[in-house]
């Protein structure tokens, strides 16, 4: 089992930046660099959407386009982390970010490619 915690959200002015983390541990963690990793996220009464994911091996990475060229996605093997840097924020990035894993296999963008999530951190950006 994989399980993965993420932190970092919070309360943020538009236009600031904040910095998500998603640690993982359990017994799978031994093998976290098999894990193609992936943030998702979910604003209220809207479907969990896709934001970004990086692949398990080579680490490429791939975005929505409502993220694109303000969000990073990168992970580190040594730490069993991965993380999200969202820049510019805008309003309509307020939502509760989910973090999932999935064996090997490339980064999907469906919600149901990935076997394991977090419980969710809250980002709020005000106007």
């Amino acid at each position: 089992q994989l399980q993965l915690v993420e932190s970092g959200g919070g309360l943020v002015q538009a236009g600031g930046s904040l910095r998500l983390s998603c640690a993982a541990s359990g017994r799978a963690s031994s093998n976290y660099g098999s894990y193609t990793m992936a943030w998702f996220r979910q604003a209220p009464g809207k479907e969990r959407e896709f934001a970004a994911t990086v692949k398990w091996r080579g680490g490429s990475t791939y975005y929505a386009d409502s993220v694109k060229g303000r969000f990073t996605i990168s992970r580190d093997n040594s730490k069993d982390t991965v993380y999200l840097q969202m820049n510019s924020l805008k309003p309509e990035d307020t939502a509760l970010y989910y973090c999932s894993a999935r064996l090997w296999g490339a980064g999907g963008t469906g919600s149901n490619e990935y076997d394991y999530w977090g419980q969710g951190t809250q980002v709020t950006v005000l106007s």
